[in-house]
């Protein structure tokens, strides 16, 4: 058996056998513990993308910081976002639908729904349990593992497989893609593109968090507002096919002949694959940078990181879906991945459709490439401290991975991301299940300083004294 034949067989049975019951199963246990946060709360989440950073090191904490290079909630929002919009949302969305069919997009949906509860524990277990770095604050699961659970070496073996995914094999998708649609649209040599974007890469990961935060702040609101407004116009183009549309992605998500036939578990699976790598809802990722941000309350940055996934899923994934259903070339056996959103855009809006698309996969998952690289160095810094294995690490990240993506196989880097991320997913759910008591307090304590009128609400560590000791940004 070859090794990617071998890859293929571990993933479908880790996603249909463990996985995708205790994505589902965590879903509906912190959406209902939360009381439904995702739902009640959307309004505060909008209001706070306008927070500006403050020092939560100091005892004044709503005083701005002047000396700190602190992140802010917009800015961790962007980073987290710009890992999430990426190649998940053109060709992710398009292989879900091309393996699983249609009704793929119900169970993406499914998972945004319930994901972003997991996504405001986690990110929030991440802002309380964040450490003081050099120039900001550093964070995510290894540190709450380490930290809440004491389970060294649980933290270890979670630093590895999410460098392992976002700053290795993850990149080499962005990559795949990027070339795809390169030389789909203009006939670029997958070579030359690879080679400018090692380049490219290389120059921003060695500017540290700040330069990826600018970077990604200026390129997400970009890059989503002008992909979703084609896709509106096409959908304007188009209304009178959305009901159409929408009744497909129902009846094929529950059809009968899907059950008969046994594809019902094929549509689930690769709906909730790709959208969880879509989303990373629960993935572990996006805590990393909701740590970064500096805020008065952990709760805020798990807000912001649940409007994260309906961002990304919601919009982005949806826009992507509908252009490729309204198009109907879901159905032709030789278009996958980018090569069939291209395809669908283009029969839309005519030969500028894949140059488009080729423009906007190259902002998205560029953006993605320097978003992966920053997860994986929180968790090297957390792993060593050692100077020379994060070099090594940046140009592995940012070089040979993007590099090898632009010259591989489609099917071989896919297969090596859900591999890892299976995985990986499920150690980070193993311990914010652990964890997530501390979530669900400071939620209601949240929700009860908003009660008295108190606009930004505030956290000390005292309020926590078991705690007390681990918490050194809250002071």
């Amino acid at each position: 058996m070859e090794l990617n034949e071998l890859i293929t067989s571990v993933n479908d049975w880790l996603w249909n056998y463990v996985l995708i019951g205790v994505l589902i199963g965590c879903g509906l246990w912190f959406t209902w513990r939360t009381r439904f946060v995702q739902f009640r709360m959307v309004g505060e989440m909008l209001r706070l993308l306008t927070d500006s950073a403050v020092d939560t090191v100091n005892e004044q904490v709503k005083e701005p910081t002047v000396n700190r290079k602190h992140i802010s909630s917009f800015q961790a929002f962007a980073v987290s976002v710009a890992t999430r919009v990426g190649t998940g949302n053109l060709a992710g969305v398009a292989s879900a639908i091309a393996i699983g069919g249609p009704g793929a997009v119900f169970w993406m949906w499914v998972i945004a729904l319930m994901g972003s509860a997991t996504a405001f524990v986690e990110s929030t277990l991440a802002q309380l349990f964040k450490q003081k770095s050099k120039d900001s604050f550093i964070g995510g699961p290894a540190y709450y593992i380490q930290r809440g659970l004491h389970q060294r070496w649980m933290a270890v073996l979670f630093a590895i497989l999410i460098t392992c995914q976002f700053g290795l094999s993850n990149n080499s998708i962005q990559a795949n893609t990027i070339c795809g649609a390169m030389q789909e649209a203009f006939g670029l040599s997958p070579v030359w593109v690879g080679a400018v974007l090692a380049a490219l890469a290389l120059f921003i990961v060695f500017g540290g968090i700040q330069r990826i935060a600018h970077v990604s702040s200026v390129l997400v609101p970009v890059m989503a507002i002008g992909y979703v407004i084609l896709a509106i116009v096409v959908i304007i183009m188009n209304i009178e096919h959305i009901p159409h549309v929408l009744k497909v992605i129902v009846l094929d998500a529950f059809g009968i002949e899907q059950i008969a036939g046994g594809g019902i578990g094929a549509t689930m699976m690769n709906g909730i694959k790709r959208g969880l790598f879509s989303n990373e809802a629960g993935e572990g990722s996006a805590p990393n940078v909701a740590a970064t941000a500096a805020v008065t309350h952990p709760v805020k940055q798990g807000l912001i990181q649940a409007l994260g996934v309906f961002t990304d899923t919601l919009l982005v994934c949806s826009c992507t879906a509908f252009i490729i259903l309204i198009s109907g070339l879901y159905n032709v056996p030789e278009l996958n991945g980018i090569a069939l959103t291209q395809s669908a855009l283009q029969s839309e809006v005519g030969s500028v459709g894949p140059i488009f698309v080729a423009i906007a996969i190259f902002l998205f998952a560029f953006s993605s490439i320097i978003g992966n690289y920053y997860y994986g160095e929180a968790n090297i810094r957390f792993i060593t401290p050692n100077t020379t294995v994060m070099t090594v690490y940046r140009i592995l990240s940012a070089g040979v991975m993007v590099i090898f993506g632009a010259l591989a196989s489609f099917q071989l880097v896919w297969n090596i991301v859900d591999f890892f991320m299976a995985f990986l997913t499920a150690c980070n759910l193993t311990a914010i299940v652990l964890l997530g008591r501390y979530a669900f307090y400071l939620l209601d304590d949240y929700r009860n300083q908003k009660r008295k009128g108190i606009k930004e609400p505030t956290f000390h560590r005292s309020q926590l004294p078991e705690l007390e000791a681990e918490l050194d940004c809250w002071e």
